[in-house]
């Protein structure tokens, strides 16, 4: 066995970047920028009016001033003229401030007379003046690689750039194995069982900006697993579910190497998940998961996320961790890193009683995996821990 920081080394070093796309803003949610984009235009392009007010010199802001008002300017539409002293423009939010002021007075801080504003005796020393240029000037850049959310989408348009080019969604071909298995709605036998985790797995490929693409689930069988691995060719990741264990029905590993699968790594030092497998399979990379339900669900949490993420040109990640305090206490850890199902709450996060690899009931209900390092001493409630958030 091989320990998971080593086993997504490995990962990672099978991982190459996949192509490119253009998408519109609305659609570049989530999805990875791998060319910068450059502001064609400072923001904002002109001095503006951060208040509801009046637009003054200077030289005329004094308690008691009274001017003459000459116009107005509001968003998208500005004042043609200067500003002289004795004078002043009616502004509102976001108004080009005119040639000559050097100032917004709050319309709260002033009094209204006909043609004439009077300023009143509160007036502040903010200026209330964004100036030109003051979010970002022409030239500046969003860098990628990056991860777009919602701010970078809102940043780009603003930078007048209406097509993004991201990396192209890395495609998961998810094959899930075994006799016992009957796609959901179907009649199973006394002796078979419904298949879960391809449906969980395929909701984390999109969830982590890949797409998912189920095949028919393949039988325990050689010529049943030969025609699935033919069905996945053309994928990024060839994601199999089961059969990757030392049973007498686990023929994945031999089915994949027939295949032309190179593996790289069988085994990890992981709990829930051990019989973990992962190659090069022709222009894809093969990762085998576990049968068990939660098994292979943490295992891709751990594994399959950051190798997505990596195949769309982000730095090469573990999963993000952060530092909790136990609600509870935690028992000592044996010689694998344990992912204990926990949930998180005011006091802390709490392990789960029963942490079992078949209960998808228990991953359902949990916010987090607590990561515990291999021979991890017992912890006290209160003691901080790394969790992974779910």
């Amino acid at each position: 066995m091989i320990p998971v920081a080593e086993a997504l080394d490995r990962l990672f070093a099978l991982a190459s970047p996949v192509g490119t796309e253009e998408v519109g803003l609305t659609d570049a949610r989530g999805r990875v920028l791998r060319a910068p984009v450059t502001a064609t235009r400072d923001q904002p392009p002109f001095a503006a009016s951060a208040m509801d007010g009046y637009a003054i010199r200077e030289t005329d802001c004094a308690a008691g001033t009274r001017l003459a008002v000459i116009g107005e300017a509001a968003a998208g539409h500005g004042f043609a003229s200067a500003v002289k002293p004795g004078e002043a423009v009616r502004i509102f939010t976001g108004a080009p401030v005119p040639e000559g002021a050097e100032r917004v007075v709050i319309q709260e801080d002033t009094a209204r007379e006909g043609d004439t504003v009077i300023l009143g005796h509160g007036i502040s020393d903010n200026r209330n003046i964004r100036p030109a240029g003051i979010d970002f000037h022409a030239g500046d850049a969003i860098a990628a690689p990056r991860l777009l959310r919602p701010a970078d989408i809102a940043l780009a348009a603003a930078m007048n750039a209406a097509r993004l080019t991201v990396a192209r969604r890395p495609e998961v071909a998810i094959l899930a194995t075994g006799d016992e298995l009957v796609a959901p709605g179907g009649e199973p036998r006394p002796d078979q069982i419904i298949a879960s985790n391809a449906y969980g797995l395929a909701g984390i490929v999109e969830a982590a900006g890949g797409r998912a693409r189920l095949l028919p689930i393949a039988g325990d069988s050689m010529a049943s697993l030969a025609q699935a691995f033919d069905l996945a060719r053309g994928a990024d990741i060839v994601l199999t579910v089961g059969g990757a264990s030392v049973g007498d029905h686990d023929l994945v590993g031999a089915a994949a190497a027939e295949a032309g699968m190179e593996r790289a790594f069988w085994k990890v030092a992981i709990r829930p998940g051990k019989p973990l497998m992962a190659g090069r399979f022709g222009q894809a990379l093969l990762l085998g998961l576990p049968g068990n339900p939660v098994s292979s669900m943490v295992c891709a949490h751990v594994f399959l996320v950051p190798l997505i993420r990596a195949l769309a040109g982000l730095p090469p990640a573990p999963a993000p961790r952060r530092r909790v305090r136990l609600a509870a206490d935690l028992p000592a850890n044996g010689p694998r890193e344990h992912y204990l199902r926990a949930d998180l709450g005011a006091d802390g996060v709490r392990p789960h009683p029963r942490q079992d690899s078949s209960l998808l009931s228990v991953l359902a209900a949990a916010d987090a995996l607590i990561v515990q390092p291999p021979d991890d001493p017992a912890r006290p409630a209160g003691a901080e821990v790394e969790v992974i958030d779910l």
